[in-house]
């Protein structure tokens, strides 16, 4: 998990994939931690892509850098303790701290269970890791 972590870090911007009914939506993130285990992303429960997830947690994830891409597939489950939002905001305060603060009741985290996580490139065989 900790090389899947440390890709997405890498990459700066990383896609997330949900589905909208029969439509399927993607939209860039870029905060990403790990928490008791776990990959977990964080959104706002305003968006529609919180209410994607919660409706269909079947996710898919997308980053690419030098010349290496990671194609992440699972399922994303809400957590709604606190220390899960205070790990987040932790690991990524220098970008969240200026949308979320942890007892805002809009910052919202997710984790990713049932993982399959593929890195690919145009030199080498895809190698796949789950979690």
């Amino acid at each position: 998990m900790k090389e899947v972590l440390d890709f997405l870090k890498s990459c700066g911007t990383f896609y997330l994939a949900t589905s909208d009914g029969d439509q399927p939506r993607v939209r860039p993130f870029g905060a990403v931690c790990e928490f008791e285990g776990k990959l977990y992303l964080v959104t706002n429960n305003r968006k529609k892509v919180y209410a994607q997830m919660l409706n269909n947690p079947k996710v898919e994830i997308c980053g690419m850098n030098k010349g290496t891409w990671l194609r992440i597939a699972g399922k994303a489950i809400h957590d709604d303790r606190r220390q899960a939002r205070q790990a987040m905001m932790d690991a990524n305060s220098a970008v969240l701290s200026s949308m979320y603060a942890v007892d805002d009741n809009l910052m919202e985290v997710l984790y990713l269970e049932d993982v399959t996580a593929t890195f690919y490139s145009f030199t080498s065989e895809p190698r796949t890791v789950k979690f």
